[in-house]
């Protein structure tokens, strides 16, 4: 199995001056933490990160201190997520047929989900990891007020990884550029091209590090799961 891992972000949120996949959590880089569940997954065998290339040298240095045998790429990222990806799906190895996408920021991902998507991805054309959302949701209007309150039990909060079939991700991103769609993630552009993508169950604790507060809540999460 293929994974592309989005790292081209700066961390504008994190009130970061450099990308925030460098910060530390217990000693080690975010972007650190990914790779390691990633080279414990059973099925992947070929990564792809996908970075500025200012960020390049640090990102080897994570990949230095990683031990393992898997295929690892450095790949240059564009201005957006979207054109991130799209640069990613260009470097994949020619005989790729499906791709897990994951955000490198979503650091407390564990092999075993990396695996149940990487299995679950050879049933279907597309998935996302996701859990249920538990709070109330307000649809609200600019001027602040609500507009309404959708059913929660129709409501997931979508994660990485996400899984796709290389041929129909990349014909959905090439008319994703000709048609000018702006997405956020790579299960929109398949919404939008009418292809069915599957709920895979994902993890509580898989939260993406976007501001200071989710860090230290990963510190905490990561602490407790290293205590067994």
């Amino acid at each position: 199995m293929n994974l592309l891992i989005a790292a081209a972000g700066v961390g504008r949120r994190m009130g970061s001056s450099r990308n925030k996949l460098l910060l530390t959590l217990l000693g080690k880089s975010l972007l650190s933490w990914t790779l390691e569940a990633a080279v414990k997954s059973d099925h992947i065998s070929w990564i792809g990160i996908i970075g500025q290339p200012i960020d390049f040298p640090d990102f080897q240095k994570n990949i230095s201190d990683l031990s393992t045998d898997k295929y690892i790429e450095l790949i240059e990222g564009g201005t957006t997520r979207q054109e991130s990806v799209y640069n990613g799906l260009q470097a994949l190895p020619s005989a790729a047929e499906r791709v897990l996408v994951h955000d490198g920021a979503r650091c407390l991902a564990t092999p075993k989900l990396l695996d149940r998507c990487a299995e679950e991805i050879l049933k279907c054309p597309g998935l996302i990891a996701s859990v249920p959302v538990k709070d109330t949701i307000k649809v609200v209007y600019p001027s602040g007020l609500i507009q309404n309150t959708p059913n929660r039990s129709n409501l997931w909060a979508a994660q990485t990884p996400q899984g796709f079939d290389v041929k129909l991700l990349k014909e959905c991103h090439e008319k994703g550029r000709n048609l000018g769609w702006e997405v956020t993630d790579d299960a929109a552009l398949f919404e939008k091209c009418g292809i069915p993508v599957k709920i895979v169950v994902g993890e509580e604790t898989n939260l993406k590090v976007t501001t200071p507060v989710d860090l230290k809540v990963a510190e905490f999460i990561l602490a407790e799961a290293l205590k067994k």
